[in-house]
């Protein structure tokens, strides 16, 4: 109940309503009961009567004299209201007429709120605020769900009462308070406003009152909306409104208001206390302004206030937080210095500001300084020194201050266990974490989601993720529900050990159990998904999170337009930016170097750059892995002063090449087979500090080879290992590769052994080479063992592989050799290529086995491939060795229909089989095509052609090829000129001859001595 004392109002000037506005009127929102129309002359009557007998009799007679006029029987609402409103009514004092309410309340059932609001004005006129405090509760008891329409009600029937006393707005607005309902109770002063009433409004102690239960409940905006008013109407807020306003000004972060509202109560001549400086001090430390603090003390001090306990633990939990604690100590001494008991809180709160910032040791010290103080460490004390000693994985000291706090009747909660639990955890030691759960449920102390959500993160840590899961069914049987935090712990570990599939399961799971899967699972499946790029499935579940409402971020887009970069589909990565855009997401220069590298590995160099500048058209600053991506596709496609350019423009931003800017350059000097400009900027990033690593030597070591500088390659594979870096399979390729060109086979082999003792297996690229190798040396039988040993080990043996051993054997004449490998390949499921097929027929036509190169030559064409020009070529041949030359022609003439070209030599040939045929018009029509086709004549057709003509007698159409012969630029050599000359005197051709040596002479082709 309200005390019945004077209540203190505003600083204005006070005034009664002695006359009421014309323009007043009733709230629109009163009930029409509430409205003061006129009552029926029945009531009026009645109402008379009542007066008489209650202002006339004594307190013991009105009861007596009511009963015996039957009034009881007829009394009415209507007949209360119109007493009240009756001159009269006015005479009686309102306590009677609040007795005469009471003892009439069996009889009455209701009272319009009309007439419970005029006895209420009447109960504040007469100061009886305690029987009024007890009115108005009946009043919103009865009327709960209209809270506006008693404020209303009351405000009409002070308006209907000149002169009345506003203190019935602060009883008011107290009541509504108590009753729990703030926001009826803010109504109280906003009505006031709107009907223009704020003179009469709640006094300065009321509307204080009001504000400090506001903020007690968080009910930040109403807070903020009653202080507004306070400050429109003029009221003069004293120290309790700006302690008040600053509290709330700190709760919603707004530490520059609360700074502001310190120097106005300084300006308004406000002297804080000691409770307002440490409530301001604590708002300041909760901001993380423990500066301002310190100096809100120092303010203390100098205006004579003693700083007390609150405000020491206050600036010591200030400074913890902020990881100060060396700071926090010297206050605790200077506490002792004043004689101030720091108590356990203090302790406890120093205690883990030093545990968190890992100095354990100094923890133990105050532990123990406390207890000299006999302060007894209590559960926040050795929770706290847990979380320190496993923070730093001391498992074995938190196991001993379990059995402390055993020992002297502490009890460990949840939060103990849970804290061990995770410092075992933390060191990867699930068997601890497990037993000390056991442990857990035998003292009877329930694990709880904390508890769960620290097992299933540390297994999900060390990759048992499956453990992990079966968590979930063990939580369930407790009555615990694991929420999507858990669950997103559990896929995202799934996905990294590469169970996908039960990622998915997992997350389907997530609906059975009744757990929504939010954001965060659903994006950790998708990245998941696209890493592995099953972008499918992926797009699925993207699909399924939009359904279920839950909007797609940047990390969702970003994982979908990675899988489709990676996996070459542009379009596709695209089309998710584009979507992401519009959805008013920004990109970032992740996203953008993710689609550059991704239009690099399809060669689309245009794309590449345009990307790059619509992230700087978007203010996205590029950095070094962007600048690399773009230097890493210039240099792969050949583009060296381009790729420069780019490296200098990121040098003028201040920003430094990496390792893999300086390794994309060196590989493109090294494949334009420019080594010395390769070699010059290893130099260069060595000189800046950038270390090379095993990419950026393996770049140099195949450019070196390639270079033909074996000196060179060995050098900088003999730095690589100095410099400590580990040779990869790639740099052992490179340099076997190297040395078996080179035929350096030995030392080739030397190091395959070095490889294979490293534990790196030899892939096909490496048994390649070495086989390559010793078939350039003519060593088949370690070729074929190492083709052997290929298989055996489960390596994938090419078509080039098989080619080499094949060409190998050829060349040797070992065409049954050759013929077992190539039936090997085919069983082997690897189908023979042009080249396969071109080797073989060469090899059987060269050792004259026409049958095989021709049942060869069938089956090839059976197999759907076409011969080319040099398998018909090498036919010809074979053809025209054994003396086939129908068969010879025949091929000519198909290879010719085919549109396929003949080489020069396969001309030259058919003109002389045609020629020795006797065929020599033929022979002209080939010479004519040939030359027509642009393709080159040899001397020694040319000098057939000659020897026919000078038989036929057609010396001057052998002076013509002559000519001819020597218009094409065909410089036939000494000795042949001087054979064609002997073998046509020979037939008597002394003249002719003479005519034509002197042409030769004349043209060079011999010496004036040879003839």
């Amino acid at each position: 109940m309200i005390k019945s004392t004077v209540l203190l109002r505003r600083h204005l000037p006070h005034r009664k309503l002695t006359t009421l506005p014309s323009s007043s009127s009733p709230s629109p929102l009163s009930d029409p009961t509430t409205r003061l129309e006129p009552e029926p002359h029945s009531d009026i009557l009645l109402a008379e009567e009542i007066a008489s007998i209650l202002f006339t009799s004594s307190a013991a007679d009105w009861r007596r004299l009511l009963t015996a006029a039957d009034i009881p029987s007829r009394l009415t609402p209507g007949a209360f209201t119109a007493l009240l409103r009756s001159p009269a009514g006015d005479r009686i004092p309102p306590l009677l007429l609040l007795d005469f309410l009471r003892h009439s309340s069996s009889s009455l059932q209701t009272l319009t709120l009309a007439a419970s609001s005029s006895l209420a004005v009447l109960l504040a006129n007469s100061r009886h605020l305690g029987p009024l405090n007890g009115l108005l509760q009946r009043m919103t008891e009865t009327h709960r769900q209209s809270p506006s329409e008693i404020v209303n009600s009351i405000i009409d029937s002070f308006e209907a009462r000149p002169g009345s006393d506003p203190v019935v707005f602060d009883v008011l607005v107290d009541t509504f308070k108590i009753m729990g309902m703030l926001e009826p109770a803010s109504r109280v002063v906003f009505s006031m406003k709107d009907r223009n009433l704020t003179a009469l409004a709640p006094s300065l102690r009321c509307l204080n009152s009001l504000l400090k239960d506001l903020l007690r409940a968080n009910s930040m905006d109403l807070f903020f909306k009653v202080f507004a008013f306070m400050r429109e109407s003029g009221y003069s807020c004293d120290e309790y409104t700006f302690s008040s306003a600053i509290a709330a000004y700190f709760r919603v972060g707004n530490v520059c208001a609360a700074k502001r509202a310190v120097l106005e109560m300084g300006e308004m001549g406000l002297a804080p206390n000691a409770v307002i400086y440490n409530n301001l001090i604590a708002g300041f430390c909760r901001a993380g302004k423990v500066d301002d603090g310190f100096e809100l003390k120092r303010q203390m001090v100098e205006k004579g206030l003693a700083a007390d306990c609150f405000t020491y633990g206050t600036l010591i939990n200030g400074l913890c937080k902020e990881r100060r604690s060396v700071e926090a100590r010297k206050l605790l001494e200077e506490m002792h210095r004043l004689g101030l008991d720091p108590g356990i809180i203090v302790y406890s709160t120093l205690i883990d500001g030093f545990m968190r910032e890992g100095n354990v040791d100094e923890a133990f010290i105050l532990r123990d300084e406390m207890a000299g103080f006999g302060i007894r460490p209590n559960l926040i004390t050795y929770n706290n020194l847990i979380r320190g000693v496993c923070k730093v994985g001391k498992m074995d000291k938190a196991h001993e201050l379990l059995r402390e706090m055993a020992g002297i009747g502490w009890k460990p909660d949840a939060m103990t266990y849970n804290l061990i639990i995770e410092g075992h955890l933390r060191e990867s030691d699930s068997v601890g974490a497990f037993r000390l759960l056991d442990e857990m449920k035998h003292c009877n102390v329930s694990p709880n989601l904390f508890t769960y959500s620290a097992l299933v993160n540390g297994l999900c840590r060390m990759g048992e993720s499956r453990r992990a899961s079966s968590l979930i069914k063990e939580m369930t049987s407790s009555g615990l529900r694991p929420n999507p935090v858990i669950y997103s712990s559990i896929i995202v570990a799934q996905c990294r050990e590469g169970r996908i599939k039960e990622a998915c399961e997992t997350l389907d799971m997530m609906a059975e159990g009744k757990v929504v899967p939010d954001e965060f699972c659903y994006n950790s499946l998708i990245i998941g998904l696209c890493k592995v790029g099953k972008m499918e499935e992926a797009k699925r579940y993207f699909v399924q999170m939009s359904n279920r409402g839950l909007q797609p971020n940047t990390f969702t887009y970003g994982a979908l337009i990675e899988g489709h970069s990676k996996a070459g589909e542009m379009d596709a990565a695209d089309g998710y930016l584009k979507e992401m855009l519009a959805r008013g997401l920004k990109s970032n220069k992740v996203i953008y170097t993710t689609l550059m590298d991704g239009y690099c590995k399809v060669d689309n160099i245009e794309k590449v750059f345009s990307t790059f500048h619509s992230m700087l058209g978007e203010d996205i600053l590029p950095d070094i892995k962007a600048y690399s991506v773009l230097i890493h596709n210039l240099s792969k496609n050949g583009k060296m002063h381009e790729a420069l350019q780019v490296f200098s423009e990121l040098e003028e931003k201040g920003l430094a090449p990496d390792v893999y800017t300086y390794s994309s350059i060196i590989l493109g000097f090294c494949k334009s087979g420019e080594l010395e400009k390769a070699i010059h900027l290893h130099d260069q990033m060595r000189h800046k500090g950038v270390e090379p690593n095993i990419v950026t030597y393996n770049a140099l070591i195949d450019g070196s080879f390639k270079s033909g500088n074996l000196e060179s390659a060995e050098s900088l594979f003999k730095l690589a290992i100095e410099k400590g870096l580990v040779p990869t399979g790639v740099t052992y390729t490179i340099m076997i590769d190297g040395y078996c060109k080179l035929g350096n086979i030995s030392e080739a082999f030397v190091l395959f052994d070095e490889m294979v003792s490293r534990g790196i297996l030899p892939d096909n690229f490496v048994y390649s080479a070495l086989i390559d190798g010793c078939c350039k040396v003519a060593n088949l039988e370690r070729a074929l063992e190492l083709l052997n040993e290929m298989l055996v080990k489960g390596c994938f043996a090419t078509v080039l592989t098989f080619n080499t051993l094949i060409d190998g054997f050829c060349k040797l004449g070992k065409l049954q050799d050759a013929n077992q490998l190539f039936q090997l390949m085919v069983k082997k499921g690897i189908m023979p290529n042009n080249v396969i097929y071109t080797t073989l027929i060469d090899g059987y036509t060269k050792n004259g086995k026409m049958d095989e190169a021709c049942l060869l030559f069938l089956e090839m064409q059976q197999s759907n491939q076409m011969p080319n020009a040099i398998i018909y070529n090498s036919l010809i041949d074979g053809h025209c060795r054994v003396g086939n030359t129908k068969e010879a022609v025949a091929l000519f003439e198909e290879m010719m229909a085919k549109g396929i070209m003949p080489d020069d030599i396969t001309c030259n040939m058919i003109i002389r089989v045609n020629y020795e045929e006797g065929n020599l018009l033929e022979a002209f029509k080939l010479k004519d095509a040939i030359l027509e086709k642009g393709m080159p004549m040899n001397y020694i057709t040319y000098f057939a052609l000659i020897d026919a003509l000078f038989t036929k007698a057609d010396f001057s159409g052998a002076m013509q090829l002559l000519k001819e012969m020597k218009e094409q630029g065909i410089k036939p050599e000494d000795s042949e000129c001087m054979k064609l000359i002997h073998s046509l005197s020979s037939k008597g051709f002394a003249e002719e001859v003479n005519r034509l040596l002197k042409v030769m002479v004349d043209s060079n082709w011999v010496t004036q001595q040879s003839t």
